[in-house]
């Protein structure tokens, strides 16, 4: 089996970490961003390595071209070629339109989506040219549905879903794959900043499996999807959210 090498995006964070661990023990060497600056990667990386997955990190800031395009050079230098890409880096900034900034505004579309097409723009030529690539970009479950307080957020995660099937269609026959994954509610430290009341009164009642998701039970998913048996599967947006909207 060809030995694989992923980069993902937003790694350190709960789902990061779960999915660059899924793609780790699917065989695949792993890279993992980090913002500069704001996140120290030794000790996550120490922490991974005494668990047994050997890990690599590269820092950039995803939401600017440059800081992304130094980032792709800088693997290059190292003899890194990227077949897996993971565009999992997000964040949020909630308010009701009226009360949101611009900033915030932006902050959200840049990091969230502009990251994808910065990443994904600098990456996919050298699958295609080799005829083998996965790209997978984590949306939301709200980027299908909407949600109260987050016209930035869904808007970003909406936008994942066209450029997905967009991209799809251009690199069909180029041996390159381009999903998105949509996942629900996870029990990662963004939703545990939801009060409690308001997770047990609004949030879980909404989920038909009445629980949170597992960040694990994501990345079993996204580690398929850049497997080979994948390989028919390119356009989709794929839901798992507890059953909490489907279509």
């Amino acid at each position: 089996m060809t030995k694989r090498t992923a980069l993902v995006t937003g790694g350190m964070g709960c789902l990061g970490e779960a999915i660059a661990k899924a793609l780790h023990d699917a065989g695949n060497a792993v890279w993992v961003t980090y913002f500069p600056g704001h996140e120290e990667p030794e000790p996550w990386l120490d922490r991974l390595r005494n668990e047994g997955y050997e890990l690599q990190a590269v820092g950039v800031d995803v939401s600017d071209y440059d800081s992304c395009r130094q980032c792709v050079d800088q693997l290059a230098d190292k003899g890194v070629e990227i077949d897996i890409l993971i565009n999992n880096a997000g964040i949020t900034r909630d308010a009701s339109l009226g009360k949101m900034s611009k900033e915030n505004w932006d902050a959200v579309l840049r990091t969230n989506l502009d990251s994808v097409f910065n990443m994904t723009g600098l990456l996919y030529g050298a699958m295609v040219k080799q005829g083998w690539g996965r790209v997978v970009s984590i949306s939301s479950v709200n980027g299908s549905k909407g949600a109260y307080g987050q016209t930035n957020y869904s808007a970003a995660k909406a936008g994942i879903v066209g450029f997905t099937k967009a991209l799809a269609l251009e690199v069909a026959r180029k041996g390159v794959t381009v999903n998105a994954v949509s996942p629900g509610y996870l029990d990662t430290p963004m939703v545990s900043q939801v009060p409690e009341d308001v997770l047990e009164t609004q949030v879980l009642p909404q989920i038909p499996l009445g629980r949170l998701g597992k960040p694990s039970e994501i990345a079993a998913l996204v580690a398929f999807i850049c497997s080979e048996p994948a390989a028919f599967m390119t356009g989709s947006n794929v839901a798992m959210n507890g059953g909490q909207h489907m279509y």
